[in-house]
């Protein structure tokens, strides 16, 4: 018989294989990743894989919350660093444009991933929903000490920058967005 997995082994296993999901959905799609394809890349047999996640859709999920809190504490993180109100604002727009330049960078995974699988997937749908919420509150948080009615404009702005980038592969929206958060920001000032 073989050794009971510990909690310990579980858990590595969980995340080597979420790391292998989130590298190989987020540059192919998800339709385009196999499971075997997931099985081969993880080193895990697809019973295991199966023990850890029961569908496909179930690991989507997972890589893309596990994604959000990591993306989420980044950019608070960098944000935290800047003392200055209204420089933190702009320094979303910074955030950004270091993300639009990393190797690899596809645009925004919930976006990709909804787009691919949102019409037929409600967990799907939900996820990428509660990251964009998460986000903006997030943005209206850290907007409303400069000046609230300008924090869904900075939110649309953010948005549309990823966008941007992503289709165009042009890193330079960020700061075109950047100047516009500027813009607004000054007719209160």
């Amino acid at each position: 018989m073989p050794a009971a997995i510990t909690e310990e082994q579980q858990y590595r296993d969980r995340q080597a294989l979420l790391d292998v999901a989130e590298r190989l959905f987020y540059r192919q799609g998800v339709q385009a990743v196999g499971m075997d394809e997931l099985r081969t890349a993880a080193g895990l047999p697809l019973k295991r894989i199966y023990g850890l996640f029961p569908t496909k859709e179930a690991l989507v999920v997972a890589m893309l919350d596990r994604r959000d809190r990591r993306w989420r504490a980044s950019l608070a993180a960098h944000l935290d660093a800047v003392p200055d109100p209204r420089e933190r604002v702009l320094a979303l727009f910074d955030w950004l444009a270091q993300w639009f330049t990393e190797p690899g960078y596809r645009g925004c995974a919930w976006v990709n991933v909804h787009g691919e699988l949102g019409s037929t997937s409600a967990a799907i749908t939900e996820a990428a929903r509660a990251h964009k919420q998460a986000f903006h509150e997030q943005v209206v948080e850290l907007v409303s000490p400069v000046d609230a009615s300008a924090a869904e404009a900075v939110y649309l702005l953010a948005e549309g920058a990823m966008v941007v980038a992503g289709v165009h592969g042009d890193p330079t929206a960020a700061a075109r967005a950047q100047a516009g958060a500027r813009l607004l920001l000054d007719r209160t000032s």
